[in-house]
């Protein structure tokens, strides 16, 4: 039964669809008396001008529906493009570094493995994936009569067993890499990583669904140009359309990343219920059968491009991995190297302001030694810096050192309280500190922008320092008091 007010609420809601009718009839008419009268429009014009109109709106109709298309079915998108680096450019760099005294000799592992398996007429077969997604199973499987050949990569105890098998006329050796995303497991899991690039083709092995970590691991083993397979393992564990349900789940998602999606069953043991005759039952456990027959066909066909090829993405892989390790111990070599260059020149400013006469309270950098600090970090990073950009740069850091001289003093204050029984010396070591606090921080200021920029910003270094001066971070503190006392103790003539 309906009351009142559901009747009336009825009654307005009819007659908004019956408005909203009327409305959309009323716009088919004038769209419909439109195109008569510019089809009669049409008709009146010359033949070559009207095929011109009719060929005009039939390319606009095909690009319209062409743009809706590719934004319901999106292209995959390509992989980033590996670097090539170049090998001599890598071995100058290697050079380089030991020229400085830099630790170069994983780099030069690295040349010489790569060269090892170059000569080799061997393919390099890396089974990678999450622990307990059954890469050793699969590589037993692959290669079940082979010797295990175990090496020790990269200067580490963890190690990566290689396995010797075959497929059709070539030559496997099958890595079974330490397993990923393992919790404290950061040295294992680089390692995985690092045989992955020294491989020919990379298995990724999963046993079902891709986690997000698991999705950014092949998407950067994708990245590196080299055949790539997604083996679905234990595909035993889900009935035959729950299996065919995410295989296909999982052809839709990567098909433009790896080259082939296979299932696999890699073996092992499994745990079966047996109904005797009189009734009782007993649980057995027995070896599996390995179903491989897919997998060595996807590989097969990622090996069939030319060994060249094949070695030729390999060495890539290897060379631009060790581009981006240069990298960082190229930017470490200058940290550390920054870092003798800062503390040499606050020793100099420590030693100016002991010897000064009478060290007042208006903190200003001392032109020429700040000068020759900035230079000579200028130098070392290779970027030039004109005088202006020093000239400009040194007068606003002498205005934000007026405006923070009293904060830097009492930071040199506390930091000679860590000294029991030194605190009373009185104002010349607290001068001392203060000029050693400030080229300790314009030193680091210029230098963490050189490092981050490779170029000179004044804005960031101006930045940098203003918040060098004002924070107090004790190691820092505890060192510049340290360098302070112990050009004290030198001008006393003590033993430093």
């Amino acid at each position: 039964m309906t009351t009142p007010d559901t009747r009336h609420l009825r009654l307005l809601l009819a007659l908004c669809v019956g408005l909203a009718s009327l409305g959309l009839l009323w716009l088919a008419l004038g769209a419909t008396r439109s195109a008569l009268e510019l089809w009669r429009e049409l008709a009146g014009l010359p033949l070559v001008l009207r095929l011109g109109l009719i060929a005009l709106a039939a390319a606009f109709l095909g690009a319209s529906a062409w743009l809706v298309w590719r934004l319901l079915h999106p292209r995959a998108r390509p992989p980033r493009p590996v670097v090539v680096a170049d090998r001599a450019g890598i071995e100058k760099r290697i050079e380089r570094l030991q020229s400085r005294e830099a630790e170069t000799a994983r780099f030069q592992a690295e040349l010489e493995e790569l060269d090892r398996r170059a000569a080799a007429e061997d393919y390099y077969i890396a089974v990678f994936g999450e622990i307990s997604a059954g890469k050793s199973s699969l590589v037993r499987a692959l290669a079940p009569q082979a010797p295990v050949d175990v090496d020790v990569l990269g200067g580490t105890t963890t190690q990566v067993s290689h396995h010797r098998g075959e497929l059709g006329q070539r030559r496997l050796v099958l890595a079974d890499v330490p397993g990923t995303q393992e919790i404290g497991a950061r040295e294992r899991e680089q390692l995985a990583r690092d045989e992955a690039l020294r491989a020919h083709a990379v298995i990724y092995v999963a046993s079902g669904d891709l986690t997000r970590a698991q999705d950014a691991e092949l998407k950067w083993l994708r990245g590196y140009g080299k055949p790539l397979l997604l083996a679905l393992n234990k595909t035993d564990q889900w009935s035959d359309a729950e299996r065919h349900e995410l295989l296909a789940t999982l052809q839709r998602r990567y098909a433009g990343t790896v080259d082939r999606i296979v299932g696999v069953r890699a073996g092992g043991s499994e745990t079966v219920l047996r109904r005797l005759s009189d009734g009782r039952e007993e649980t057995l456990t027995r070896q599996a059968t390995p179903d491989t027959v897919a997998l060595r066909e996807g590989l097969l066909a990622c090996l069939a491009a030319s060994p060249q090829q094949l070695e030729q993405a390999r060495a890539s892989a290897v060379l631009g991995h060790l581009d981006e390790q240069l990298g960082s111990a190229e930017r470490g070599m200058l940290e550390r190297e920054s870092r003798a260059i800062v503390e040499r020149y606050t020793r100099r400013a420590i030693v100016g302001a002991l010897a000064a006469v009478a060290p007042g309270t208006d903190l200003l950098i001392q032109g020429a030694l700040a000068t020759s600090l900035l230079r000579e970090l200028a130098t070392l990073h290779q970027v030039p810096i004109k005088q202006l950009d020093l000239d400009a740069f040194l007068r606003q850091a002498t205005l934000t050192l007026r405006t923070t001289s009293s904060v830097i003093l009492a930071i040199a204050g506390n930091a000679l309280k860590a000294f029991p029984g030194l605190g009373t010396l009185g104002g010349g070591v607290l001068h001392a500190i203060a000029y050693g606090l400030i080229f300790d921080s314009l030193g680091r200021a210029v230098s963490q922008t050189l490092l981050d920029q490779h170029r000179f910003d004044q804005d960031q270094a101006q930045a940098t320092l203003q918040r060098l001066l004002t924070e107090q971070a004790r190691e820092r503190l505890t060192h510049v008091a340290q360098l302070a006392l112990q050009s004290l103790r030198r001008d006393n003539g003590s033993e430093a």
